[in-house]
């Protein structure tokens, strides 16, 4: 049965092997099914269309995603739903930017259709206001134990401290198997990922209020319970929708991404507006560090570049831990910023539940990380993430 919201509402469906479906999903919706050549007429990214339905594999992968990137300069974009599976990096990078998309994976039934449709144009009854513009980052470790959890923690909760009450910032923990940002702030892990990876196209901004617990500070937590078999129960698609409506709902997204490569970790990456590399000063470190950048690098030529963050960094001159220059060097490229070790405040707060600037708020650690988000939110880093 078709949703009501979908009840005369204008919706182009691009690619003849939808139109079967799409007719049943939406039988009281106006429907206009087209090839591919509509995306070049002009009019098909104005007037009265309300949804844009289209079949990925009816469509050169460039020529959609550059149709998505023209969308997303307008004020007032229709809803995009693409229907696929496998999409290119570049592609889903597209479909982020976009306020209101969404990505319907085959195979589906003409109700799967017909709930992802009414969802995308019940929120365009909401009033019509500035699109929202969610800042991004990620944050992994070169090896494990380099306190990559550590700094995401710190990151979040000092943009938590500058947001103020009208701005929201999350913090995403996607170790799903042993993520540990739940237990250094003290926090219950409430998203069930496994169980939303069998119906991804309903994660909204309700079930993600239930998904989310709230540390203090305005900082809200995402993080799944302890599973060493979550990577294999959890789909690309739950992990993707839950990103997209986070960005939709908060201001700042800070991901913990695990540094094994998983079936989404480019698509998270690609739709980051920075992503830091964190590493200790070891020399098997900084080596992982440097082919992890140059693997992102590799793998996202247009993406952001990614920035690599010296983690512990030594208050001592002298000392059997390698210098910046000697870091640098085994990086052969200059470091992004470091944090100065503070093993005890590090530790205390870790035991007491919380973040460090709340336990220790005068630790070299708070100040490093202020000097590193004061960098990363100045208006030429922001401007450099949005162009890549």
């Amino acid at each position: 049965m078709s949703h009501p919201v979908l009840n005369e509402r204008h919706v182009l469906v691009i690619g003849q092997r939808l139109a079967p479906v799409a007719q049943e999903a939406m039988p009281a919706a106006r429907l206009e099914v087209a090839g591919a050549e509509r995306l070049d007429l002009p009019d098909t990214l104005h007037g009265a269309l309300e949804l844009l339905l289209i079949d990925v594999d009816a469509v050169d992968p460039a020529v959609l995603t550059g149709v998505l990137n023209a969308l997303s300069q307008r004020p007032t974009p229709p809803a995009v739903l693409l229907a696929g599976s496998h999409l290119p990096t570049a592609l889903v990078k597209a479909v982020m930017r976009l306020s209101r998309s969404d990505v319907l994976e085959a195979p589906f039934t003409s109700v799967d259709l017909s709930r992802a449709a009414a969802v995308l144009l019940a929120d365009a009854k909401a009033p019509a206001g500035a699109p929202h513009q969610a800042h991004c980052w990620t944050v992994m470790g070169s090896v494990g134990g380099c306190g990559a959890t550590t700094i995401a923690v710190e990151i979040a909760t000092e943009l938590a401290r500058r947001a103020g009450a009208d701005r929201r910032v999350a913090l995403v923990d996607l170790n799903l198997c042993d993520g540990a940002a739940s237990a250094y702030l003290g926090a219950t892990a409430n998203m069930l990922l496994a169980e939303a990876s069998a119906t991804p196209e309903r994660i909204d901004q309700a079930l993600l209020d239930a998904f989310s617990m709230r540390v203090g500070g305005g900082l809200d937590l995402l993080a799944c319970p302890r599973d060493p078999k979550a990577f294999g129960k959890v789909s690309a698609m739950a992990v993707c929708r839950v990103l997209e409506v986070a960005c939709q709902v908060y201001d700042h997204v800070v991901v913990d991404l695990p540094r094994h490569h998983q079936a989404w970790t480019l698509d998270v990456l690609a739709g980051c507006d920075e992503i830091l590399v964190v590493s200790e000063l070891t020399v098997p470190a900084l080596l992982a560090a440097r082919s992890l950048a140059t693997e992102i690098e590799a793998e996202l030529p247009d993406g952001a570049p990614p920035r690599i963050i010296l983690n512990r960094l030594a208050s001592r001159v002298f000392g059997p831990a390698p210098s910046l220059a000697e870091a640098e060097k085994a990086l052969q490229r200059k470091a992004d910023g470091g944090v100065t070790s503070d093993w005890e405040a590090a530790a205390a707060s870790a035991n007491l539940g919380g973040a460090i600037s709340h336990h220790r708020p005068r630790s070299k650690i708070v100040r490093d990380i202020a000097v590193l988000v004061d960098r990363l939110t100045a208006p030429q880093a922001a401007q450099r993430g949005r162009a890549a």
